[in-house]
């Protein structure tokens, strides 16, 4: 802190401006929308509220601006709806919060031309507004009604299109005291208006000359008088920090994602961000496994890359490995991903993701409902982006399914991803020539106690579980086919209890047993309503029966599953959930390649309830 005032660290004003210099800023291009921001939306009551507010001296919320100028913190821009320029300027201030507002009373007071807008029904009209003066003027009149839309030609007509009422020239406004607010800013205008106002009604020109004064004071001084709160984001405000308050603070506009803000940065250089994203996700989701990923994802892998060159490039200019910039893929390291960048990087950081989708298929993962952790695929894509050719070796594949074992079993996907990133890409490179092993792989643990927990897809091990019994051969009970992506599909392959929820209510099994991933496995949607709510000593030999299959090719297809054949035939679920247990053990214990925790005190029966928040996934009875 020492040397610096605080002066110098405050990134934004917060003061006042007349709302006729907002308006003049908005009308001659200095301040204008970033390209981001949606298209102005508000309908016919809206604009006639706000209206009524100003002359009122009631607030209509404070305006929030960007000054422009950095050259780190760049938007395209675009003028504010309605108004049209032959040059428009580079802006001074671009709008952030206030955007429907703004817009509202520019159109409204300042385009000269009449506001386009909706109606109730949400009807597209024009409309011109106009101050009810003897309304505005009478001690007991809403303001608000005194606020009028006027249709585009100044004529009001009925259900039959017959003309009730017409303020098309000057003289038919002032005979019905009908005051055209677009006067309000236009000085030379308004005189002419009043004029002509007192002149039209010449036995009462005095009585004019009144009510038009108090129409002066009550009303027009105080939109030409008005202030509206501003807060003014300096130019050295960081685009992070933009993003942030935007997120924040934006009343009417878009939802403003790390995307939304690059497409924006982007859009300054003429380059279309969102449709080459759109035109990379046709593309990705060509494959179901990455049906599931979003522009963040993508962004994340393009800027693990990123700083992993810049790291890199300052290592090799004799920077040392503590002074060196670090990998990252945090949202301030993704808001300075530059265009050029991006666009070095997005098409091998598509294959990465493309060939961890294959890697995935390996693993028996199918579907990005049965991915354990969508956040995974990044770090992934971003090491196979890095590999290329060199990922297709059998070494290179068991240590990347080692790693990703390691991250679903040990769960460590689940938050502060983007520092788990930050180390996964570096450490597993660095495992392939030859160093110590990912912290992915050293930290991971899985306890024999977390079985009992996993019951439903919530859980990233219970999919992960899933996932590798499908890669250890599972057949089909019965048809005793191997589950591939193909049969994945098209026998609509699920997650299922093998002692059936009904049957273990009848046989008194508690539910933190019956429900938990020991007691399922992968089946299809037939061979699921064939077990029914039956024992599996009376399903099994339907299943066989149904199947043509003899004893021995049953009791291997049992065996794929992991399942001791003889105890499943005879009911004997303690027996069998204890061998499942130790089997699914093993299992788990061979795919993160390290010993894992087995010891778990088993607790009493009354302490066996299901106390997990989640509900268990429901059987298909037939």
């Amino acid at each position: 802190m020492k040397g610096r005032t605080v002066e110098s660290m405050t990134t934004f004003d917060s003061t006042k401006e007349s709302l006729i210099d907002l308006l003049q800023r908005v009308k001659q291009g200095k301040t204008q929308l970033p390209h981001f921001q949606r298209g102005w939306v508000w309908d016919d009551d809206h604009n006639r509220s706000l209206l009524a507010s100003v002359p009122l001296s009631f607030p209509i919320g404070a305006v929030m601006m960007l000054q422009t100028g950095n050259p780190d913190v760049r938007f395209k821009p675009r003028l504010v709806e309605g108004l049209t320029l032959a040059n428009s300027p580079e802006p001074e201030r671009l709008i952030l919060d206030g955007q429907q507002r703004l817009t509202s009373l520019f159109l409204a007071l300042m385009s000269g031309v009449p506001v386009s807008t909706r109606d109730r029904r949400d009807k597209p009209i024009n409309r011109w507004y106009y101050l009810d003066i003897a309304k505005a003027l009478s001690p007991n009149g809403d303001r608000e009604d005194a606020i009028i839309g006027i249709p585009e030609d100044r004529q009001i007509r009925n259900f039959r299109n017959e003309v009730i009422a017409d303020y098309s020239t000057t003289e038919k406004e002032c005979a019905a005291e009908f005051f055209p607010l677009h006067l309000v800013y236009d000085t030379p205008g308004l005189m002419a208006w009043q004029r002509t106002y007192v002149k039209v009604a010449p036995g009462k020109m005095e009585e004019r000359f009144d009510r038009f004064n108090q129409l002066l004071a009550s009303v027009i001084q105080r939109f030409q008088q008005y202030q509206v709160p501003l807060i003014l984001m300096r130019k050295q405000t960081p685009k992070e920090a933009v993003c942030q308050v935007f997120e924040k603070v934006n009343t009417g506009g878009v939802s403003l994602t790390v995307f939304e803000l690059l497409t924006a940065t982007y859009a300054a250089d003429e380059y279309n961000l969102r449709e080459d994203w759109d035109a990379r996700l046709k593309r990705l989701k060509k494959q179901k496994v990455l049906e599931g990923i979003e522009s963040t994802d993508f962004l994340q892998g393009v800027t693990l890359l990123a700083t992993r060159a810049r790291r890199l490039q300052a290592l090799a200019q004799g920077i040392t490995p503590d002074s060196a910039p670090g990998i990252s893929c945090k949202r301030k390291e993704v808001l300075r991903l530059t265009l050029d960048d991006y666009k070095a990087l997005a098409d091998p950081v598509t294959r990465g993701f493309e060939k961890a989708s294959k890697s995935l298929f390996g693993l028996k993962i199918f579907a990005s409902r049965d991915l354990p952790y969508c956040t995974q695929v990044t770090p992934m894509a971003a090491i196979l982006a890095v590999l290329g050719d060199k990922a297709d070796t059998d070494n290179v594949r068991a240590k990347l399914a080692q790693w990703y074992w390691c991250g679903v079993f040990g769960e460590l996907y689940g938050s502060a991803v983007e520092t788990q990133f930050a180390k996964d890409v570096p450490e597993f490179l660095a495992w392939l020539d030859g160093g110590p092993e990912p912290t992915a792989i050293a930290e991971a643990n899985f306890s024999r106690e977390r079985l009992l927990t996993l019951k439903t897809r919530n859980s990233a091990a219970y999919k992960g579980l899933y996932a590798l019994l499908l890669k250890e051969g599972g057949l089909d009970l019965r048809s005793g086919e191997t589950i591939n992506q193909q049969s994945y599909f098209d026998e609509k392959i699920d997650i299922h209890h093998i002692f059936p929820q009904k049957w273990c209510r009848t046989n008194g099994i508690e539910p933190k047993r019956c429900d938990c991933i020991v007691n399922k496995t992968a089946l299809s949607a037939k061979t699921n309503r064939m077990i029914g709510g039956s024992a599996p000593s009376n399903y099994l030999g339907r299943i066989r029966k149904s199947a043509g299959v003899t004893p021995t090719r049953m009791e291997s297809i049992l065996e794929s599953h992991v399942i001791e054949p003889a105890i499943l035939r005879s009911d004997d679920f303690p027996a069998f959930f204890r061998a499942r247990e130790k089997a699914l053990l093993d299992r788990v214990e061979a795919a993160m390649g390290k010993p894992i925790a087995r010891d778990f005190v088993q607790p009493e029966a009354d302490d066996l309830g299901d106390h997990e928040e989640e509900q268990p996934e429901e059987e298909m009875v037939a």
